[in-house]
């Protein structure tokens, strides 16, 4: 992308139909780090790689808390990312306040949507260069939601965003059929091998990685550093679901067939 005539403030269309101030956010999102939500019929998860600015840097946090019956993960601006955490923990408390209950995911991510979607329309403003991966349980049951620095949102069954995310997306395509059936460490699991297939930075590991879910019977809940260790051990215990089965069904290349290394074919 280049600058040009048509990109100094967010209501100029250029002669193609485009804006380009709000290519340039959702291009920050796709730069940003990855993050992955995968939702089963009881509970959503959502993990996310963390970055460092330097060696001598600390990873920056991906994972916020809103309420204690939901959860967002980020990509793109991290500054973003928490003003917009802190506009909906404050409706939520609101909510809670008036109505004594929790706010629905639904209504929270329509609002946060039409935040900002107002700042593609205001030229002393710009678009919010942050994606969010809203994960919550509520009355209706779990959900997963995707908001963009357009304002559009969509609810999924799973999700991947940040950099290198289509090949979370493609584990997640191949995969998504198995998790409505299951449990949480199971859904656990393929959230950590879909982030594993767009680390960029060495191996995946409890250092650069956060985890969190929420559920039915449990709040939100946010793992990092040794309390999300034994699922990587686990991890490497283990490999990709159904991936050993197939591994053991197929013929070895020294193993014996009838055509070349049968007792027939050495009598003759």
């Amino acid at each position: 992308m280049f600058r040009n005539q048509y990109d100094t403030d967010v209501v100029t269309w250029s002669p193609a139909g485009r804006i380009h101030q709000i290519e340039y956010a959702m291009e920050a999102v796709k730069q940003g780090s990855a993050a992955v939500g995968l939702k089963s019929s009881k509970h959503v998860v959502l993990a996310t790689l963390k970055r460092a600015t330097s060696e001598l840097s600390s990873y920056q946090k991906k994972l916020f808390k809103i309420d204690d019956h939901m959860g967002i993960a980020i990509a793109g601006l991290t500054a973003d990312g928490r003003q917009l955490s802190r506009y909906m923990r404050s409706e939520c408390i609101n909510h809670r306040f008036t109505f004594d209950s929790p706010m629905s995911v639904g209504r929270l991510v329509t609002q946060v949507a039409d935040k900002s979607q107002v700042n593609t329309q205001r030229s002393w403003a710009r678009p919010y260069g942050v994606g969010l991966l809203v994960g919550g349980h509520d009355q209706t049951g779990p959900h997963l939601y995707y908001t963009c620095p357009s304002g559009n949102y969509f609810e999924y069954k799973a999700m991947a965003m940040g950099a290198r995310s289509q090949a979370a997306k493609t584990y997640l395509e191949r995969k998504f059929e198995e998790f409505e059936a299951s449990d949480l460490d199971t859904l656990i699991k393929h959230a950590l091998f879909a982030l594993k297939e767009s680390c960029t930075e060495g191996d995946l590991n409890s250092k650069n990685c956060s985890l969190s879910y929420v559920g039915e019977d449990s709040e939100f809940t946010l793992l990092e550093g040794d309390s999300i260790q034994p699922y990587f051990d686990a991890l490497d215990a283990d490999d990709v679901p159904g991936a050993m089965e197939a591994e053991a069904a197929a013929p070895t290349a020294d193993a014996p067939t009838e055509e070349n290394d049968g007792p027939e074919a050495m009598e003759s």
